[in-house]
């Protein structure tokens, strides 16, 4: 059976979880944040493999999983969880069953993505998880949240405190996930290293704007994003500055 997790510890109770061999366009981080009270799990990657057979560790102390919206690569392994929260407005969605596939054509006609000519990939893995597996079984069943999200709640862990910030525009519920204290950001797929989609059916430029305009004052000292690598925040005032300068 292939490894299809990596855990890595980037700060003192803070240990990201990637999807190696999951491609590009869908290869999402999770990030497992300790705390004295409880754990919680902000994104649930791709539901290919199971989080409670891979990374047994994680469910150790009932954890909250927190979603920062509601797409395949975020959400396809929340059900295992018992305890979910997103946003309100992602609550219809994941009720109804994220639109999903492993394949790249039959996936972007579900989203609504137009390719503009662009190569689409075929299978988006490079690997199966065992010999046995079934890509064209892959589903996200529907789920039901255990708790609704707004802008300014607060998810208390016990001695790390995080603050919901809801910040529409990749969709209507997108939100990004700050711990004051330290100055980390959770920022989901409303900012990472990368061209922002921004052209999904239910996205919205205007809203990504001010989103952007928000981000690029935050006082934040790192942004651990929903792909990719992790930056600081001269980085992110560039990345918010290039968006608005793309959409202006």
């Amino acid at each position: 059976m292939v490894d299809w997790f990596t855990q890595v510890e980037v700060g003192p109770g803070v240990i990201r979880v990637g999807e190696p061999h999951v491609n590009e366009l869908l290869s999402a981080n999770l990030w497992w944040l300790r705390g004295t009270d409880r754990d919680i799990v902000i994104d649930a990657g791709l539901g290919v493999v199971a989080l409670r057979q891979a990374v047994p560790g994680m469910f150790a102390r009932d954890p909250l999983v927190l979603l920062t919206h509601a797409h395949l690569d975020h959400v396809g392994g929340a059900s295992e969880f018992v305890d979910r929260a997103a946003h309100r407005a992602e609550a219809q969605v994941l009720a109804a069953g994220v639109p999903a596939s492993l394949y790249g054509a039959d996936l972007y006609d579900k989203l609504g993505i137009d390719a503009a000519g662009e190569p689409v990939p075929d299978l988006l893995l490079d690997a199966l998880p065992d010999p046995g597996y079934d890509p064209t079984a892959y589903r996200v069943e529907p789920m039901a949240l255990s708790r609704v999200l707004d802008d300014g709640d607060r998810v208390d862990l016990g001695g790390r405190e995080l603050t919901v910030l809801h910040l529409p525009g990749h969709t209507p519920g997108s939100i990004a996930l700050f711990e004051e204290r330290t100055g980390t950001l959770y920022s989901g797929d409303v900012v990472y290293e990368g061209w922002l989609i921004d052209n999904l059916p239910n996205s919205d430029v205007a809203a990504y704007r001010r989103s952007m305009e928000f981000l690029a004052d935050l006082d934040v000292a790192v942004v651990h994003p929903g792909h990719g690598d992790s930056f600081d925040r001269t980085r992110l005032r560039q990345l918010a500055a290039a968006y608005l300068s793309r959409t202006a």
